[in-house]
């Protein structure tokens, strides 16, 4: 039985992006804007330099709610919103905590932040435990 409870945190979850695996992400999702690899095109759309597809934070997230769920358990709700661009070469880290635990459903709340600690991306979850 998993031994989550509400107002615990969930384990985080943390990638270190990079040039490669952003492409090879927008390879397989094909996804080839270029706002994502093209340092000029980025800063045309005012960005500072490429950035992470809001794809590939996504599976981040659902990552989290997953390893919160445990071995069993299902994500049966996911969402988030974008807040900043997160940039490639920046390590991503998703952390949450329980809201609430009732017939064996628990609610997620979750923020995606940089190593500086910019805040990315908000978003929830639902998941239904083994």
């Amino acid at each position: 039985m998993n031994a989550i409870q509400a107002g615990g945190a969930i384990e985080t979850v943390v990638l270190a992006t990079d040039p490669v695996r952003v492409l090879r992400f927008g390879a397989t999702t094909h996804n080839a804007h270029r706002i994502h690899y093209d340092a000029v095109h980025a800063a045309s759309d005012g960005l500072e330099r490429p950035v992470v597809m809001a794809q590939l934070q996504g599976t981040l997230f659902h990552r989290a709610a997953a390893r919160a769920a445990g071995q069993g358990g299902t994500v049966t709700a996911l969402s988030w919103q974008n807040r900043a661009p997160a940039y490639v070469g920046e390590t991503l880290t998703v952390s949450g905590r329980v809201i609430d635990v009732q017939d064996g459903v628990a609610h997620l709340e979750l923020e995606e932040h940089t190593e500086d600690g910019r805040l990315c991306a908000t978003g929830s979850a639902v998941v239904r435990l083994p």
